[in-house]
């Protein structure tokens, strides 16, 4: 037999039904387990809790596929689990289906599976041991889905160094006949690179986001920060903003913003790129006395553990800052973070020290969180990692 025994009383989070087991909580492993392979999760007393994949080089030691001991963890599982996993987003924001995400790896049962659909391409990451593991049983399942033409993975993240594997890029099934495709999103037309882009392509995690913004632009003279490809740039074009300034530090990702912008037939006079340092340009803007109807901040993953929110506070305060001195009064600031480290409350507290600190009197009209399909399990509050704030300056 193949377990994993817990230390007295650290059962509690298993019971509770938090899919994590940390090294620290195990009080013996019984038998040899390969890296990724299922183990029976068991109580000092030798009570069955669970079954997991074991993890022999994380500090995640397991993590849980089932609470049901009659489950057999096989293809057939997966594949069970995958099926009901689609079907769910059938009610999410996209009913185009063209852009989205349709397996969210704890949130959905299936730890480390993330699979994002764009058109006819799939993209997947194996984030973990027991995702790896199991990972022809799962591209054999995702490739029986209807009208796909692809499968491709992006399992070039950190978390795999983690897990004692390596990264992994490169087509799984099917034919990628170009890796920048065109896909439909809330009616807008978008380039997604599979091969390059960030994450599996696009921030699938902003679309209802990105429409809210669309809706409140209307002849706003609107700052996009950290604009990537342009999603709320273009969403605030389609919504008929005056003005967009969309900056980043990436000449690719602003080439890619222009031909979206393009791709949408909007006026090009009313759209400007800016390449340059988001900190030292929002400086620059200051010192030149500019100010703006509408700004986003939607920056990069500054805190990917707790261990880092010292660091990345000061970095958001810094943005939030600045945007509070830029923004006119009556204007919205639709500020986010997608750290996982740092809490709604403690963004919350950090915003509001920027505002104090900048002079300006702000109001919370809103709170946004990532688009419905990206779920979040009740028993697994971290999947929560994006959230964000819509704000007016008095």
């Amino acid at each position: 037999m193949l377990a994993l025994c817990l230390k007295p009383t650290r059962e509690k989070s298993v019971l509770r039904k938090h899919p994590w087991i940390f090294k620290g909580a195990v009080q013996e492993i019984i038998g040899s387990p390969k890296n990724g392979e299922t183990i029976r999760i068991i109580d000092n007393d030798r009570h069955f809790l669970a079954w997991a994949a074991f993890s022999a080089y994380s500090q995640i030691c397991a993590r849980i596929w089932s609470w049901d001991e009659s489950d057999q963890i096989n293809a057939g599982f997966l594949e069970n689990r995958i099926i009901k996993s689609i079907a769910r987003r059938e009610s999410c924001v996209d009913s185009s289906k063209q852009a989205q995400r349709l397996v969210y790896a704890e949130s959905d049962s299936l730890p480390g599976i993330i699979v994002d659909r764009y058109g006819l391409i799939i993209v997947v990451q194996f984030l973990n041991s027991g995702a790896e593991y199991w990972r022809e049983a799962i591209i054999d399942t995702l490739y029986e889905i209807e009208n796909i033409q692809c499968i491709y993975e992006r399992s070039d993240v950190d978390a795999r160094r983690l897990e004692g594997l390596e990264e992994r890029t490169g087509i799984l099934k099917g034919h990628l006949p170009n890796s920048v495709i065109e896909i439909l999103e809330n009616g807008l037309q978008y380039l997604v690179d599979i091969k390059s882009g960030h994450k599996t392509g696009f921030y699938l995690d902003q679309q209802i986001n990105r429409l809210h913004l669309g809706r409140v632009a209307s002849g706003k003279d609107v700052l996009d920060c950290f604009c990537y490809t342009g999603g709320f740039s273009v969403n605030a074009l389609a919504g008929g903003a005056s003005k967009v300034l969309s900056l980043d530090s990436s000449s690719e990702a602003l080439a890619m913003c222009r031909k979206n912008v393009l791709l949408n037939n909007f006026d090009e006079g009313k759209h400007t790129t800016l390449g340059g340092d988001v900190f030292q340009t929002l400086r620059d803007f200051r010192d030149r006395n500019l100010h703006f109807d509408l700004i986003i901040l939607d920056p990069p993953k500054f805190a990917p553990t707790i261990a880092q929110i010292k660091q990345a506070a000061r970095g958001y305060k810094d943005i939030n800052l600045l945007a509070c001195k830029l923004l006119k009064p009556g204007g919205n600031l639709f500020t986010f973070s997608c750290s996982g480290g740092v809490s709604a409350e403690l963004f919350q507290k950090i915003v509001a020290g920027a505002a104090l600190d900048a002079n300006a009197d702000l109001q919370i009209i809103q709170r946004m969180y990532q688009s419905p399909d990206h779920p979040v399990a009740i028993n697994f509050p971290e999947g929560e990692y994006l959230k964000g704030l819509v704000l007016r300056k008095n």
